[in-house]
């Protein structure tokens, strides 16, 4: 009986060891659940912070109008356009919709229910196991949040459609540009070009336009010496009416001159030339320029020569009643250039025209150093 006793008592304690070392494993056990389930907790809850709780509006759309009409060299002010976002699902573009937020209590705590429980807090039993399905348990939760994962990813694959179509739709505008670039480019070339041309063009029309109003003050001003002019030409005809008046009478006077020159050379005397006698006539009169040739006959060797009248009160008194002197004069010729300078000649006073300043002069051959010219200078020395 005593040996039974011990083999029971040892038995016992081995007993009790067993369920010792048991029982510190599952407390570790125990404490890893505890462990694994409150960092799953804490990330579902971190998780369920990203997972979108909202359904987005579907009725929003987008839109982005293009330029459709055809490019012409003309001003279009609406012009006709397409919206290239009109196939495009825009609501997926929403951003910021409110997410599942569970750090509070209740769902913490709903969070650790696994177990259905009835009224007074006891587990549910499906037949022979607890009823896990259910309101108020995890479960619910988890399958809440499984179903906005999958709708967000559903989203998130939708998204990913809509990108390729925005891609295709991006290349058909980038190739579009592309095309339009060249002709752009070519066309501010042109506008360049032509920009030079018209700055060219303006540059040329400015120096037209000061051209112009040099070219408008010449004809003013040629305008004006027309004008000039044909007051002029009016007076020279005018003058030269009177003039050819003049030349008339000189004309026959000469003729008259001739025909007395002529009479009294046909008459050899030159001593008898109207009422001429050396006992009232002067001998000498002042040096200088007395009058001017304005008939020279060189043939016959005289000349008619008009006298100042002051060289005529010289010759004849004041009063004019002397006899014209037998005098000698010289004649000279401006600008003549010959071994006497301007001297060309001499000649004697002969014969005065009555009621004129003419006396007819007789050409001394031996002084001749050109032939007398009208207009010839009559000086004495």
């Amino acid at each position: 009986m005593n040996k039974a006793l011990h083999v029971f008592v040892y038995l016992f304690v081995i007993l009790a060891g067993v369920s010792l070392w048991f029982a510190i494993q599952l407390n570790a056990k125990k404490a890893l659940l505890t462990d694994r389930n409150r960092l799953q907790e804490n990330f579902i809850v971190q998780i369920a912070a990203t997972i979108e709780q909202a359904e987005p509006n579907k009725e929003v759309t987008a839109e982005i109008k293009k330029d459709v009409s055809p490019i012409e060299a003309k001003i279009v002010d609406s012009p006709e356009t397409e919206n290239v976002l009109e196939e495009y699902n825009f609501y997926l573009e929403q951003d910021q919709l409110p997410t599942y937020q569970w750090e509070n209590q209740a769902i913490r705590g709903q969070l650790r229910n696994v177990y259905v429980l009835d009224d007074e807090g006891h587990v549910r039993m499906d037949g022979n196991i607890p009823l896990m399905k259910g309101p108020g348990t995890e479960d619910e939760l988890l399958n809440k949040l499984l179903k906005s994962s999958m709708d967000q990813q559903e989203k998130l694959n939708k998204t990913r459609a809509e990108l390729k179509k925005l891609h295709g739709k991006l290349e058909e505008i980038v190739d579009e540009l592309n095309k339009l670039k060249p002709i752009a480019r070519q066309d501010k070339v042109t506008i360049v070009e032509k920009n030079e041309k018209i700055a060219k063009l303006e540059s040329e029309k400015a120096d037209l336009e000061n051209q112009i109003v040099k070219i408008k003050a010449q004809i003013d001003e040629l305008n004006a010496e027309i004008t000039s002019l044909k007051d002029e030409v009016v007076t020279a005809h005018e003058e030269t009416e009177a003039a050819k008046e003049d030349l008339v009478k000189s004309q026959k006077l000469v003729e008259q001159l001739r025909k007395l020159v002529q009479e009294l050379i046909a008459r050899n005397n030159p001593t008898d030339g109207g009422g001429r006698g050396p006992g009232n006539a002067v001998t000498s009169v002042p040096a200088g320029d007395k009058g001017k040739i304005i008939e020279a006959d060189n043939k016959n060797m005289f000349a008619i020569v008009e006298f100042t009248p002051e060289a005529m009160k010289e010759l004849k008194g004041d009063d004019l009643t002397r006899p014209i002197p037998s005098m000698e004069f010289g004649v000279k010729r401006a600008g003549y250039e010959g071994e006497a300078g301007e001297f060309v000649g001499r000649i004697r006073l002969r014969q005065e025209v009555a009621g004129k300043n003419y006396i007819i002069c007789d050409i001394l051959a031996n002084w001749e150093q050109d032939k007398l010219q009208p207009n010839d200078v009559i000086f004495a020395d």
